[in-house]
């Protein structure tokens, strides 16, 4: 089973930009993208070309922000919108689908934004969705996917020194936020294969970060400790373009 998850920037725009001759060929079984910038019609309208897949969005009240969606070929048990919380869930930033022996989460953190002037907001969603996900995972394996806005380790930031404590997504709250997840037993697929591989997802539009490969690794496939085992594979795939972020994955046998 391929899983792939993608922070498109706008569906609308990406979808100009060849993107469903992309998800072709890439094959996913399931898709799950974040940042979709458009309302439930929008996104199905974008989508219209995978009509033969089962598509779910979950946008953000605020037209234009944030928001996820899932593309999946099997049809999942249940989806599930938000996590619950009123405070986190008028901006479309989490879609569960509930498949036979995993919860699929989708997830578009929020970012602390400049000055980090909601950082401590950060804080509390990063608690709230933890506690979210550990909930789920009594009754069965969590595979989490998707932007988490935090470089985790200094491996995973082009510029470590010059980010730390600085800009939002490397700071240490954020960082033990992601700490916390690895610590309740959520697993870094590309991390656990591939502890010393430098990847990133994401590049900033500006000076040719991407050119010059000055980027981040925000982007992430976390799975339940119980099924880690049957992960083949976890990927990051920076020759994809149309965002500034690049899709991420894992194979995984069930």
């Amino acid at each position: 089973m391929k899983i792939i998850s993608w922070n498109v920037n706008g569906i609308r725009a990406t979808v100009t930009k060849g993107f469903v001759d992309k998800v072709n060929n890439l094959k996913p079984d399931v898709l799950a993208l974040q940042e979709t910038k458009a309302q439930d019609a929008q996104v199905t309208e974008a989508l219209f070309e995978l009509s033969n897949h089962a598509i779910f969005s979950n946008s953000a009240e605020r037209k234009g922000y944030s928001g996820t969606a899932i593309i999946s070929i099997q049809q999942p048990v249940k989806v599930t919108r938000g996590i619950g919380i009123e405070i986190h869930d008028n901006e479309g930033r989490v879609l569960t689908a509930e498949y036979d022996k995993f919860f699929l989460v989708n997830v578009y953190v929020p970012n602390s934004g400049n000055a980090l002037v909601r950082l401590d907001y950060r804080q509390q969603w990063d608690a709230d969705f933890l506690a979210y996900l550990k909930k789920l995972e009594l009754i069965k394996p969590v595979i989490l996917v998707g932007d988490l806005n935090v470089a985790h380790q200094p491996i995973d930031i082009a510029r470590p020194k010059d980010n730390y404590n600085k800009t939002a997504g490397y700071t240490q709250p954020e960082i033990d936020g992601m700490t916390n997840f690895i610590n309740a037993g959520f697993v870094d697929t590309f991390r656990n294969l591939y502890p010393n591989r430098v990847a990133y997802s994401w590049w900033s539009f500006r000076a040719g970060a991407r050119e010059k490969n000055i980027g981040w690794r925000l982007d992430y496939v976390l799975v339940s400790q119980t099924i880690i085992s049957k992960v083949k594979d976890s990927f990051i795939l920076p020759e994809v373009d149309g965002s500034d972020h690049c899709p991420v994955g894992i194979e995984i046998d069930f």
